[in-house]
């Protein structure tokens, strides 16, 4: 507070710019103020250009109704609307955007221009904005509807700038709101041009059903299966994930209330009510629609209009459950491997006898994990020195172990010198494959007998087209091949026979969800490596003993051989200590 205490109006520029605070964090909050705009406006096409990730354009043309002179001029002032009159309107909201705070907060903090006209008007409107002072106002040719273009985001405010992220991060929450707002619009043609290259071209009229696989590809609408129900005033419409399908491309959800992208406590809630989870990190991918009266929901609860609050919240529970009640009776187990790729226990039948391979490891010694479900490393044993290099260490997770049995659900049970482990044969062929493509020379190749060409959503390709060399390292022969096409001579050899959309799908995934957290050359190396070797270890077979024993030597010689590359146990150890003292003894 000011030393003379007194309370002041704040100027129109400054109170602008704090509410450009709540409105505009990023390129992407421009983006969706504009295009709820070009909605609302009756646009039946909108295109999007932006450059350098927002930062230094995003432009929005609509062919929507447009504005005369001096309704562009009230647009730039705060709390003008054309979208409510008074205060019982705000409790039947119909419209994506209402709080007339949108434009004069982007033009506080940007190099603003809007261009306009009206169907029956002879001429259009221009506006320009620099940084909340209004520069030029004049007629100009314009064909009907509007376009905003705004450049050079948070030029007078160098603070906010700097907290931009990179222009590859930016971009990608660019694309994350054209996408949510192409579909939760089916019937709007939508475009999208990235630095001069056209990414989305998307027809209007479209259904649901073409607009996801015009967005996300066939392979994903092929997963999908269609939920709907309607009771009490609330509709809910849209397509899910199959229960035990594998989507492990995307678990992407996307819920609209009334047409809007927002979510909110009681949706959550009926998601994992309707769904539950089958393992932690599998969540079905969706697309939803809640549909009920504007008066039975509340919009104007949060800054950016995120969230809503029901005025029924269990009304809306009860329509998405019964929604997805059809499939509601199957539950699949996605860990377990199939039935037939286990042994199964016969009853009355003794059980084999222990199959024993001493072992003496001649690997490098490597820290523990931290967890102590894991295998502590025993001593180690100590190599005998040369005159040439310095006396060396080698340990491993036991000094001998025997096979035991493979259980019903797929689990290898060894007893070793110091207890029991408990193995996963899955995660165990992940870190040996991981560990051979990372520390490959030269990556052997499986050539395809036919190439085969894969279409991905633009997204996705961009990610793939970024980590090309990483890709062809271990072993990938693939090129371009027309628009967000990519041909495909030769897998990693490890990957012979595997389906070649899913695991291009999977490692863009893959990428996608590692790239905002870690960088660097050996990184990419590594999050394509991890990708490959994941995709290796699905394929489950029947394990006998000496294929058990093999898969156990493998492992013995990683450098990890505790946790997979994902960082999740191998194995778990039962120490003789604890059994005895567990049982008493």
């Amino acid at each position: 507070m000011p030393p003379d205490g007194h309370i002041r109006l704040l100027p129109n520029h400054v109170a602008n710019k704090i509410a450009a605070g709540e409105v505009v964090e990023r390129p992407a909050s421009v983006l969706k103020e504009l295009l709820e705009n070009a909605i609302d406006a009756g646009a039946t096409r909108i295109d999007v250009t932006v450059t350098a990730g927002g930062r230094k354009l995003v432009s929005v043309r609509d062919n929507g109704c447009g504005m005369n002179r001096e309704d562009a001029l009230l647009s730039l002032e705060r709390h003008a609307t054309s979208k409510i009159r008074d205060v019982d309107d705000i409790e039947r909201i119909a419209t994506l955007g209402f709080r007339g705070e949108a434009v004069p907060s982007i033009a506080s903090v940007s190099r603003f221009t809007l261009t306009t006209r009206r169907a029956d008007a002879d001429a259009g409107t221009r506006l320009v904005v620099n940084a909340g002072v209004l520069a030029e106002v004049k007629d100009c040719g314009a064909p009907p509807g509007t376009c905003v273009e705004v450049r050079d985001l948070f030029c007078n405010v160098p603070a906010r700038r700097k907290f931009l992220r990179a222009f590859a991060t930016e971009e990608g929450h660019v694309r994350s709101t054209f996408t949510v707002h192409a579909l939760a619009h089916p019937d709007v043609g939508f475009s999208l041009t990235l630095d001069g290259r056209e990414t989305y071209r998307l027809p209007p009229g479209a259904t649901l059903e073409e607009r996801v696989r015009d967005i996300f590809g066939a392979s994903f609408a092929e997963s999908l299966m269609p939920v709907a129900s309607d009771a009490n005033g609330v509709r809910v419409h849209g397509y899910a994930e199959r229960p035990g399908g594998d989507t492990s491309l995307r678990r992407d959800q996307f819920v609209f209330v009334n047409g809007r992208p927002a979510t909110s406590t009681a949706i959550a809630y009926a998601l994992r009510e309707a769904r539950p989870r089958q393992r932690a990190e599998a969540r079905p991918a969706l697309v939803l629609f809640i549909d009920l009266p504007p008066e039975q929901v509340d919009v104007n609860v949060h800054p950016a209009k995120r969230e809503v609050r029901f005025r029924r919240p269990a009304d809306v529970r009860d329509a998405i459950i019964a929604a997805f009640a059809p499939e509601s009776g199957e539950r699949v187990v996605l860990d377990a491997p199939p039935p037939e790729t286990a042994e199964r226990v016969v009853p009355n039948t003794p059980p084999p006898e222990p199959f024993s391979v001493p072992f003496q490891p001649s690997f490098p010694s490597h820290s523990t994990a931290e967890s102590d479900d894991l295998v502590a490393p025993p001593p180690p044993a100590v190599a005998q020195p040369t005159e040439d290099p310095p006396l060396q260490t080698a340990t491993g997770p036991w000094r001998w172990f025997n096979f035991l049995a493979q259980t019903a659900s797929g689990w290898v049970l060894l007893e070793t010198d110091a207890g029991l482990v408990t193995l996963n044969p899955r995660a165990a062929r992940e870190r040996i494959a991981y560990e051979k493509l990372i520390d490959a020379q030269e990556t052997l190749s499986q050539p395809l007998l036919i190439p085969e060409t894969v279409t991905l959503p633009p997204s996705e390709s961009s990610r793939i087209r970024n980590f090309l060399n990483e890709l062809r390292a271990v072993g990938f022969a693939v090129e371009e091949f027309g628009r967000d096409t990519w041909k495909v001579d030769a897998v990693p050899a490890l990957l012979a026979g595997d389906h070649v959309p899913e695991l291009l799908a999977s490692i863009a995934a893959d990428i996608s969800e590692a790239g905002a957290r870690r960088g660097g050359t050996r990184w990419r190396d590594e999050i394509v490596a991890q990708s490959v070797a994941r995709a290796h270890s699905r394929s489950s077979l029947q394990l006998s003993p000496e294929a058990a024993t093999r898969l156990v030597e493998d492992l013995a010689r990683t450098r990890m051989p505790y946790v997979c590359p994902r960082g999740r146990p191998i194995m778990i150890f039962t120490s003789n200590s604890e059994l005895l003292r567990k049982f008493d003894r």
